[in-house]
């Protein structure tokens, strides 16, 4: 019986892998097994994922002279990609698996709504949201913070390619400070952007604990919820330890 909601949030840059762009089949597959376990142990999981594998929205959309809304409207349809392969993936381990999308678009998948999402929840599937919130200048981990409150969920885990939340890039810089626990004031007043403002606000303001991991490693999904092994925690009563 799933009773524990918790959602995991994913940059479209780990489904490249060790690429820098597109779907790296094993990659997604290992995530995938990650998910399916975490399913396995009794939770209710629902996934945000990002396009920036296949569409880095701003970025790209300002070297191409591409107006702010339309770019995050191309990397919304990239999000919905990635959720496909990931459904896919998650079905052929087993899991049955729905992908909703805030952009309608029902010939390849189901339009968000959150009494259907709650639905597909109680039902014991999988749910993957795509396309963000359906808005342009709001970002993935905004959607995150988003869906995660309109579910009930009792953790946000946003998966990187990093051990949690560092005080400089650990891959640029190996003194980085690694921080075990953080306040949301904290991260906000440091200027600590593992999400953005308004997803680390949203969070805060939902009283939704956001839990940073790297996602790379094989079974660190199921590791962290059983709390083992190095993450960061984001909440506004810092445990002790």
């Amino acid at each position: 019986m799933h009773k524990t909601r918790v959602l995991v949030k994913l940059s479209g840059e780990i489904l490249a892998g060790t690429g820098t762009h597109g779907i790296d089949t094993l990659t997604i597959k290992r995530v995938g097994e990650d998910l399916v376990s975490a399913y396995k142990a009794g939770y209710a999981l629902s996934v945000v994922i990002g396009g920036g594998n296949i569409y880095r929205g701003v970025s790209v959309g300002e070297t191409m002279g591409i107006n702010r809304a339309t770019a995050d409207y191309m990397g919304m349809l990239a999000t919905v990609i990635n959720a496909l392969a990931l459904q896919n993936t998650l079905e052929t381990l087993g899991v049955e698996t729905r992908v909703l999308s805030a952009i309608p678009m029902p010939a390849i998948c189901e339009p968000y709504a959150r009494r259907r999402a709650l639905h597909h929840l109680g039902k014991g599937r999988v749910v993957v949201f795509s396309a963000g919130s359906g808005n342009p200048y709001f970002t993935t981990d905004t959607a995150a913070a988003l869906r995660a409150s309109e579910m009930g969920c009792s953790v946000l885990l946003k998966g990187t390619k990093v051990a949690g939340v560092y005080d400089a890039d650990p891959v640029k810089n190996p003194g980085a400070r690694f921080f075990k626990h953080l306040t949301y004031k904290e991260v906000l007043e440091r200027d600590l952007y593992i999400m953005d403002p308004s997803a680390i606000t949203l969070a805060r303001s939902s009283g939704i604990p956001i839990i940073v991991f790297s996602i790379l490693e094989a079974g660190s999904l199921l590791r962290v919820l059983n709390k083992e092994g190095n993450f960061t925690v984001i909440q506004d009563k810092v445990e002790n330890g």
